[in-house]
């Protein structure tokens, strides 16, 4: 089918009134994120069954059409793999699309095939081979070639047929609302952030550093996400995680002493190196001031819990039995990842999740019918109203 290259508010604007008399339209997003926190939005895919277009959000004055269509509850928006494409669609567009169909999720649990590449399951349900040679595409750069945009359009022509297909097999299983609740729970951890102050708990090691080094890394934590976010670079690009740990460990009082930090390069000592010797200075007098009552707690690690292995062990039980008695695989129900999640949400005095007004995965959603009773059986310790 031929595609349509969208580069008018006007043409916009009929395109996307034709496709909210549709059930369903297939999206995909072009973007380049290679220095950025965000990703940078290049060219929007929409397939509805009758009209193939190429949208080129950069050239388009009025997206407001295309955002009405994101929104519309009547129209379900078909994407594949869909997480970095909602933070396209909310750092772009400051919305999310709803509702969602992920045809990867419907796969997976279907057991046609975990985490699923688009190309793999346009074969596997199509029987048809694509060409991904254009995928590391600056797609923000113009004007973008024929080549380029086939590629792009194929990225939808084919994901329409996939979800009448999975959709289907879904409904007969029972699990549509699966696959919509899924999607939603994906869309409200996109939209959380998590507080400055907070920064440090996804810091890897951190557990190794004494309340003070742990009170210099929240606040240079602080520091980096505030930065990344204002210049929108990414993390490892305003100051890499080794090198603020290191810090964080060293507590250098100096510039001599901030330039011995091993990995420490000129470039960074130029640009931050004041910032980062005041921010260590500072955390070390709110330190300093501070009762010991109100010190940061250390940072425990889930294996630093003697029932640890045993609680995973009965949750993987838990997960288990849920795969077995409603046929998915169990990488669909529970992922370590989510199991250490609800863990460390029930233990920890400070979780990420908490942090962000999130609850686990396990207690969200679809899943939040099988596991929410056993779990709080099984930690003997009943969800309150606070941790909701």
């Amino acid at each position: 089918m031929d595609y349509q290259l969208i580069t008018t508010s006007e043409q916009l604007k009929q395109v996307c009134d034709a496709a909210s008399q549709c059930d369903a339209v297939a999206l995909d997003t072009e973007f380049v994120r290679t220095r950025s926190l965000t990703p940078h939005l290049g060219l929007l895919q929409l397939y509805d069954g009758q009209q193939l277009v190429l949208i080129d959000p950069i050239e388009i004055e009025d997206m407001r059409p295309f955002v009405r269509l994101l929104e519309n509850p009547g129209v379900v928006k078909v994407l594949h793999s869909c997480s970095e494409d909602l933070e396209a669609f909310l750092t772009s567009f400051d919305t999310l699309p709803a509702p969602v169909f992920d045809t990867q999720f419907a796969a997976s649990m279907l057991n046609i095939g975990a985490t699923m590449g688009y190309a793999r399951m346009v074969e596997e349900l199509l029987g048809v081979a694509l060409d991904k040679g254009e995928s590391r595409t600056d797609w923000l750069a113009r004007p973008l070639s024929t080549r380029q945009l086939a590629y792009a359009a194929n990225d939808v022509l084919y994901l329409l047929p996939c979800y009448r297909q999975l959709a289907e097999q879904v409904a007969l299983a029972g699990k549509t609302d699966w696959v919509y609740q899924e999607m939603e729970t994906l869309g409200g951890k996109k939209r959380s952030q998590l507080p400055l102050e907070y920064a440090y708990l996804p810091v890897k090691n951190n557990w190794k550093l004494n309340t003070e080094q742990l009170t210099v890394l929240q606040h240079l934590a602080a520091w980096r996400l505030g930065m990344a976010r204002k210049k929108d670079l990414a993390l490892n690009f305003v100051l890499k995680e080794s090198l603020m740990l290191d810090i964080a460990e060293r507590l250098p009082g100096n510039r001599n002493a901030m330039t011995a930090i091993p990995g420490m390069i000129s470039p960074t000592l130029r640009r931050y190196g004041d910032t980062l010797l005041s921010i260590v200075q500072k955390a070390r007098e709110e330190y300093t001031d501070l009762p010991a009552t109100q010190h940061l707690p250390k940072v425990r690690r889930l294996v630093d819990f003697p029932e640890y292995k045993q609680t995973l062990g009965k949750l993987k039980t838990m997960a288990a039995d849920v795969a077995r008695n409603q046929n998915v695989p169990i990488e669909v129900v529970a992922s370590k990842k989510q199991m250490n999640q609800v863990l460390k949400w029930y233990w920890f005095e400070l979780s990420e999740t908490r942090v962000q007004g999130l609850k686990p995965d396990l207690l969200t959603g679809w899943r939040a019918h099988f596991f929410t009773a056993p779990v709080e059986a099984m930690l003997d310790n009943p969800l309150k109203v606070s941790k909701s």
